[in-house]
């Protein structure tokens, strides 16, 4: 029986520890004030060799941050953003440029896409045949 009250306690005393500190902002805040001015759009994307993410290892991983404005480590940023902002971040909208001609050599390359677009979760994963079929869909979404 003590090690059932001593056990209480402890999750008592943890739950007010960690709760109470939520608990003040909560109060010090009211409910009129805005939370954000802008949704939030900021990617985490990786490029690996393979056609798994749960066997591919990342060899390049970016940020990309399109609000309030284009940053992040990507190299063409403000095109990327662009790009995604055009299919309204369905990374699955993002098509194949027409005039890029790939050689037909199996290589597989997995390109994952972890964040938020807009406020809203994104995850996604695809695998292209080889680096060039991948910098020829999406533009510059994938160019990194």
């Amino acid at each position: 029986m003590r090690n059932t009250a001593r056990w209480a306690i402890t999750l008592g005393l943890s739950a007010t520890a960690v709760g109470a500190p939520l608990s003040g902002a909560a109060l010090a805040a009211p409910g009129h004030a805005p939370s954000a001015l802008y949704a939030p759009s900021a990617l985490v994307l990786t490029v690996g060799k393979g056609v798994s993410a749960t066997a591919v290892t990342p060899e390049r991983a970016v940020t990309l941050t399109c609000a309030p404005g284009p940053s992040g480590t990507h190299p063409a940023a403000a095109s990327a953003c662009a790009d995604l902002t055009g299919v309204g971040g369905d990374l699955n909208a993002l098509t194949r440029s027409g005039d890029v001609m790939c050689p037909m050599v199996y290589d597989p390359v997995l390109v994952t896409v972890d964040g938020v677009w807009q406020g809203k979760r994104v995850s996604y994963e695809r695998s292209f045949s080889n680096t060039c079929e991948m910098n020829a869909h999406g533009s510059s979404v994938f160019a990194f």
